[in-house]
């Protein structure tokens, strides 16, 4: 068997520093005025995104495992490390639907897309498009992987620790810690030993979307799967939804959200599909979920902030989209979506 090729540090600080800044700062999840924050939130973005890349990678996986494990990261983020799945105060989202086993079903829903897609799919799919030639093998070594693990754990505990990111004084009670902790290893089994290994996929001829298409497709998608949870406009409840009423947003959430994973996996299987796809859907959904946090944001200065995020995103995005065009014509190195 030959040796696993590896190493890519600078990719890998990349993605650690790259992940919080998208899934916290560019959301507004961390308000602008407390930017200072995303250094707390490093350890558990960076060091846990770069863990789920390394162990799919290593196991010799694909994205299907990417996007199981970016469910696993919520649940160790939000069920164990702030344990807001389950706290009755935090957020103020225990009214929002009716709960499960004494967990926010809503609340879950809402962010377990939000971090498999923004937390997890987006930064390694632009740390892959910036960093081409370790498309598909680790970035670290069995050792420095390790000591990513560790840190991670750290930053589960620096949630713990930091009470404006917690309910002071709450404990989830023993059984859902426990029953997160058996979620995430069965999901983990499933993404790595179960998910078939990635191989080369059977192309097809099927027509794609006009890259511009898929700018609008993924910010418009953006805001209706975010728009549709998030009670916003002085909304208690999803969708201004009422009691159990609520649970019907959430259905339709969760229907354009397992349509939209279909139908990306078979765009992305033909030959038509580049990497210029893959970004322009990207940034369509980076910008629609930073005017997101603009709707939902508390202070001028954090709304404005946003909209300044929100237009160098467009920029950067377009940078980055002339760094591929001219590396295509050199070499054809595309970032599956299979």
């Amino acid at each position: 068997m030959s040796k696993l090729k590896t190493g890519n540090r600078a990719a890998a600080w990349v993605l650690v520093i790259l992940t919080p800044l998208i899934a916290e700062l560019a959301f507004g999840s961390t308000p602008l005025h407390l930017g200072y924050l995303v250094l707390l939130w490093t350890p558990v973005y960076g060091a846990g995104i770069l863990l789920v890349r390394e162990a799919v990678h290593r196991a010799g996986r694909g994205w299907p495992s990417i996007v199981l494990l970016g469910i696993a990261y919520e649940l160790i983020e939000d069920g164990i490390g702030l344990q807001a799945l389950s706290s009755p105060h935090l957020y103020g989202a225990a009214g929002w639907a009716p709960r499960l086993f004494g967990l926010k079903t809503a609340y879950w829903e809402l962010n377990v897309v939000y971090h498999v897609i923004f937390s997890a799919v987006i930064p390694i799919l632009i740390v892959d498009l910036l960093f081409p030639a370790h498309l598909n093998v680790p970035y670290l070594k069995k050792t420095e992987t390790v000591i990513t693990a560790i840190v991670g754990l750290l930053g589960i505990g620096l949630l713990r620790t930091v009470s404006a990111s917690n309910d002071p004084g709450y404990l989830a009670p023993i059984g859902v810690l426990v029953g997160c902790v058996v979620a995430i290893a069965i999901i983990a089994v499933i993404a790595l030993k179960v998910v078939p290994p990635r191989t080369t996929a059977v192309r097809t001829t099927a027509a794609v979307p006009p890259i511009w298409v898929l700018w609008v497709i993924g910010a418009v998608g953006t805001l209706i799967i975010l728009g549709l949870i998030f009670p916003f406009g002085g909304a208690k409840q999803p969708s201004f939804a009422r009691g159990a009423w609520a649970l019907v947003p959430m259905a339709i959430d969760a229907l354009i959200v397992a349509g939209a994973y279909v139908l990306v996996r078979r765009w992305g299987l033909s030959t038509a599909w580049t990497d210029q796809h893959s970004l322009g859907l990207a940034g369509g959904a980076l910008v629609g979920h930073t005017l997101c946090g603009v709707v939902i944001a508390h202070t001028a200065f954090d709304r404005y902030g946003l909209v300044v995020i929100a237009i160098l995103t467009v920029a950067l995005v377009y940078l980055l989209s002339r760094r591929i065009t001219k590396r295509a014509t050199t070499e054809s190195v595309a970032v599956p979506v299979s």
